[in-house]
């Protein structure tokens, strides 16, 4: 096993059946490279199909899970590996604690939220480890140009571009978790 991959991504299911395609090849191929994936633990949406794809190609998968997430009936019953918290912190905290690396797929504000905590915490040297966005259909064009325009308007330094690496497909985004070397950047301060 070469390690936890944490993957952020979508519990919604009413979307574009591409990125359900792209979510479930993402979970075929990071088992075919030996990761592990880290994941919210639900059954529907992005979450849903990057654990199928997972699990279908003998992978395996840690749900992390808050109880009241459980108590309503959204934990997969797919999952044998399932670490229930006690609240949404504590699965983020959980999470990054496990992940040797990051991979943002589509999703809402939840999403969201995760992948630049994590990239806050990344700037601030509190975790080390890669994240890989990977925009399916151009998903995070928006996102990204933001966050160059943060750059370009002294918010960020030009260096924290390297906080975070872009991957169009699946297998592009595998290539790169393969191939990562940590970079250094400038402090925030």
């Amino acid at each position: 096993m070469k390690g936890n991959v944490c993957v952020f991504c979508a519990s919604s299911a009413d979307i574009d059946t591409r990125y359900l395609e792209a979510a479930r090849e993402l979970g075929g191929r990071l088992a075919e490279g030996g990761w592990r994936c880290v994941n919210g633990g639900g059954a529907v949406g992005l979450m849903g199909a990057v654990t199928d794809g997972t699990l279908d190609a003998g992978g395996m998968v840690t749900g992390v899970i808050p109880k009241f997430m459980v108590d309503k009936g959204w934990c997969y019953d797919r999952l044998e590996d399932v670490i229930i918290t006690a609240d949404m912190h504590q699965r983020k905290q959980i999470m990054s604690e496990m992940a040797d690396a990051v991979i943002a797929l589509p999703g809402g504000v939840g999403t969201l939220e995760e992948m630049l905590e994590t990239l806050t915490w990344r700037q601030l040297g509190l975790v080390k480890v890669p994240v890989i966005i990977l925009n399916t259909l151009g998903y995070y064009d928006a996102l990204l140009e933001m966050l160059h325009h943060a750059i370009g308007e002294g918010f960020m330094k030009s260096s924290h571009a390297a906080l975070w690496q872009v991957a169009t497909t699946p297998a592009e985004a595998i290539t790169l978790l393969d191939n990562y070397h940590p970079v250094e950047f400038e402090s925030k301060y």
